[in-house]
């Protein structure tokens, strides 16, 4: 029988259909298996409604022959006959599947994969020539359609006793690059029908190698045995009361590689315009990569049970990027590869569905579950707040109330909310201190006179909490206020005057003092701030912090960013009256300048810019001191 040639641009697209749409090869075996589905579905519909067929049980069966080079599919589904062999096979890009569903009154009563028609051609990536032999249910004759995948194809009558498909792929010789031969390991086939069709409702067959024990002590033997090797029924699809806890426990551990529990299991599903069932998790510890760039973030996706996407990060927030799970829609659609999704308003109104049952979880646990809500805050806290941060804020408002802080209230965990419940009736601002751990900030001299009023401080512990309370600006009417930066703001009318005064009186002895620092300080003030210490750095109110200056820096994010340094003076302490007698007695006051403001960068953490000079300052004022 003559060659047929393809009714379309043959060659072309053919090549388009395998080495252009699909940028993995593995991919061929998800299609073959989805067609062969789509047929069991074909024939499970029909046997409903036509008394002369039957269904029978149905089944995939996968095999291959190393020594023919051959992986074998087939099925007992719908079967072709000649015309379907010619429409469905003869054209590309003519599918089937499309047309069947397209004549059901009812679409909602059967589940068909295929929409395309282009995936049975995914085969010609692995396969130098292709054999279709198929007897359509009632059909008198079965067909044989043979091709090489270049200018066409044949059709012969053929011998085939029960209905359904066989499909036999004649693998490529290994090259270089690609080694075709891993298509002919029976594991390496189980290990992708895992991967890509696990969850196929029908059972997908095949013959294993078996090790079994013999009589003989120490010996065993390999027997060929024909085993169902996918799970047919996705746990995400058994009702909730059906599935323990162990269940869901040991799916997480088994396919995310995690040795603990998962801290929360969520498995729900949504009808609507959208309709999709979610399986999701928040893990109880932070993988070892999570913050770092090598982190895959996304959830796996499902379409009718059929494997998607993996990674699929359009289906949850970044600022929710923890979450492990998957999401199964029947409603998606598909590019013509079935690898990737089209950007439309299906996958935002998953992803907005998506976020909020994750926030609702969260807020639950927040309220009902403080402690264990704590451990998740301490492992992707950070997230959070980096959430909040980013985009100048954009979801600031959502995330605001899921944040949480150390605090001087106990030195434990507080919230937003609870913060300012506990405020004083004179207090305006919400005060936060920055630090690398709370015994350094119970040290800074800034954070005395905060405390001292009475007022509670967040302890900023974290390099992204400074930036995040920039951007966040306040809460509930409340700004965000540094104790290391600008005018607190903490003095009665009275004590504002005493300082201002002072200032006034003291201007000449600053400006000293100011001008033996040579610009290192955009100002030297007296201040109402400091207690029991005798001085301090902070910054203008609208200047980079200091620990925003050190963080910068560290991390080169912006070379040479200095803030604008304020050197705070407590007149009341015993050091500022020794430097103002010696001004006094036209004393050279230089050197007690530097070593005042050295001490001031040493407790703010910064390195002092001469050691060697510092040193020796404090050596000279000592020798000075002994010899009075």
């Amino acid at each position: 029988m003559a060659i047929k040639q393809f009714k379309t641009e043959s060659k072309r697209l053919l090549d388009l259909m395998a080495n252009s749409i699909y940028t993995n090869k593995d991919i061929f075996l998800r299609e073959l298996i989805s067609n062969a589905s789509d047929a069991l579905d074909k024939r499970h519909y029909m046997a409903l409604t036509d008394t002369t067929i039957t269904e029978g049980d149905p089944e995939i069966k996968l095999s291959v022959d190393r020594a023919s080079r051959t992986f074998t599919i087939s099925d007992n589904g719908i079967g072709m006959d000649k015309e379907d062999l010619e429409n469905n096979l003869g054209t590309i890009a003519r599918s089937g599947s499309y047309e069947f569903m397209n004549e059901l009154e009812n679409k909602k009563d059967v589940d068909i994969i295929g929409q395309f028609g282009v995936g049975f051609y995914s085969a010609f990536m692995v396969a130098d020539h292709i054999e279709v032999l198929s007897r359509k249910v009632n059909g008198d004759k079965a067909y044989l359609w043979t091709s090489n995948g270049e200018e066409g194809y044949e059709i012969k009558v053929a011998s085939k006793e029960e209905a359904g498909t066989v499909i036999t792929l004649h693998i490529k010789e290994d090259t270089d690059e690609v080694k075709y031969s891993k298509y002919l390991s029976s594991d390496e086939i189980q290990m992708l029908v895992k991967k890509y069709s696990d969850y196929i409702r029908y059972p997908i067959k095949m013959d294993v190698e078996v090790v079994k024990a013999t009589e003989e002590e120490g010996k065993t033997k390999t027997e060929i045995k024909e085993e169902t090797v996918n799970a047919m029924t996705p746990l995400w699809k058994k009702a909730k009361k059906d599935i323990t806890q162990d269940e869901y426990d040991d799916f997480y551990m088994q396919n995310y590689y995690d040795y603990n529990k998962p801290l929360k299991t969520l498995h729900y599903s949504v009808e609507g315009n959208t309709s999709y069932t979610a399986l999701l998790y928040i893990p109880a510890k932070a993988p070892y990569n999570y913050y770092t760039t090598d982190y895959k973030l996304g959830l796996k996706l499902y379409s009718k049970g059929v494997f998607i996407k993996n990674e699929a990060k359009e289906l949850v927030s970044d600022h929710y990027k923890f979450i492990r799970g998957l999401i199964d829609s029947d409603d998606l659609s598909l590019n013509i590869s079935r690898e990737l999704l089209q950007q439309d308003h299906q996958m935002e109104a998953i992803r907005k569905s998506v976020d909020k049952r994750i926030k609702n979880t969260l807020e639950k646990m927040m309220k009902d579950e403080f402690d264990t809500y704590k451990g998740f805050f301490k492992e992707f806290g950070a997230q959070l707040k980096y959430g909040a941060y980013e985009n100048y804020g954009q979801n600031k408002d959502e995330l605001v109330d899921l944040l949480i802080f150390k605090s001087s209230n106990d030195d434990d965990y507080t919230s937003l909310k609870d913060y300012v419940s506990r405020m004083k009736e004179d207090q305006k601002d919400i005060y936060y201190a920055v630090g690398d751990s709370i015994e350094k900030i119970k040290e800074m001299p800034q954070i005395e006179r905060v405390l001292d009023k009475g007022y509670e401080v967040l302890y900023f512990l974290e390099n992204v909490d400074e930036f995040m309370a920039t951007v966040l600006r306040d809460y509930d009417g409340h700004n965000f206020k540094s104790v290391n930066k600008g005018d607190l703001d903490l003095e009665t009318e009275e004590e504002k005057e005493k300082i201002e005064k002072e200032n006034t009186e003291n201007k000449d002895i600053l400006k000293t003092i100011k001008d033996a620092l040579d610009g290192e300080v955009k100002e030297v003030r007296l201040s109402s701030r400091l207690k029991s210490h005798p001085v301090c750095l902070v910054s203008g109110e609208n200047d980079i912090s200091i620990e925003m200056e050190k963080f910068l820096n560290e991390t080169n994010q912006g070379a040479g960013i200095k803030a604008n340094k304020i050197l705070e003076i407590n007149p009341d302490h015993e050091l500022f009256k020794a430097i103002k007698n010696a001004y006094d007695k036209k004393e050279d006051i230089s050197d007690i300048a530097k070593v005042l403001y050295d001490q001031a960068l040493l407790i703010a953490g910064l390195e002092i810019k001469d050691p060697v000079a510092y040193t020796k300052a404090i050596s000279d004022l000592m020798i000075k001191a002994i010899n009075k």
